[in-house]
């Protein structure tokens, strides 16, 4: 077991994203040494320079996560920093489309980032967070609940949120927890891409969430923050929604099959 005065670390991979910085700015002024992971060299960098700005600790480091020695390098590092007890696997790629357009390359690819990264990260640690009794968090999408296009990335991100119930069970006698958050549409770069192209594009999204608007990183980050917390000690297996009310259903839709216009 670690030495409870130990600092504890947070492993966040895809750190050089909008989401992954976020969510290492969060978890820093919550105390953690935050091991920031990505395949991109200057982004991940930024990240952990404005983590110190902030008074954080931790550390940046250049990370395929389907490459093993990478991985060992990942798990040395942050026992460097501190004792590994948070895990949060949030990097991602999205490929084709459509099942039409989609190809079995990009299939595997998006299967390979988005579900089989992230149970070899969590295979590379599975022993601190044992003797840590750590905490499992995967940033799976609301794409994994419902079909919202991108069909390889959807396949994954499903399969990441049963993943993430496989662990709870199994690992729950380690006193581990797993729990899986599920963003719908966020504001960040790739988004902002889009709206170039179209942009009106926030606009045409809204109409489909109640709460008329959709999700930004802090908006992430913070649900992070609490289900990685010992607020959410009772906590696992789940998977949290962060998605403005879009899994809940659309108020347009329900007007229309209620024929109100309270909807």
């Amino acid at each position: 077991m670690s030495d409870q005065n130990e600092l504890k670390t947070a492993i966040v991979t895809g750190a050089g994203g909008d989401i992954g910085r976020a969510i290492c700015l969060e978890l820093a002024n919550d105390g953690y040494a935050v091991l920031a992971l990505d395949i991109l060299k200057e982004p991940n960098d930024e990240t952990m320079r404005l983590v110190h700005e902030a008074g954080g600790k931790g550390e940046a480091l250049i990370c395929d996560i389907l490459d093993a020695d990478d991985r060992a390098k990942m798990a040395e590092a942050g026992r460097k920093l501190g004792a590994i007890s948070l895990l949060v696997n949030n990097v991602g790629m999205v490929t084709d489309e459509s099942l039409h357009k989609a190809s079995v390359e990009n299939f595997e690819k998006d299967l390979k980032i988005n579900q089989l990264g992230a149970f070899a990260c969590f295979k590379a640690v599975e022993q601190d967070l044992i003797a840590n009794k750590g905490v499992l968090t995967n940033i799976a999408s609301v794409n994994g609940l419902g079909v919202y296009g991108h069909p390889g990335y959807s396949a994954a991100k499903a399969s990441l949120i049963h993943f993430t119930r496989l662990v709870a069970v199994e690992y729950g006698k380690y006193g581990i927890r797993a729990n899986a958050i599920a963003p719908g549409t966020v504001r960040t770069q790739v988004w902002d891409e889009r709206a170039k192209k179209n942009p009106q594009v926030f606009e045409d999204a809204k109409r489909w969430y109640p709460l008329q608007r959709v999700a930004d990183p802090v908006d992430i980050a913070k649900v992070v923050s609490f289900i990685s917390s010992p607020a959410a000690a009772a906590i696992s297996g789940a998977c949290l929604p962060v998605d403005c009310g879009l899994t809940a259903g659309q108020a347009e839709l329900a007007g229309t099959f209620a024929q109100s216009e309270d909807y």
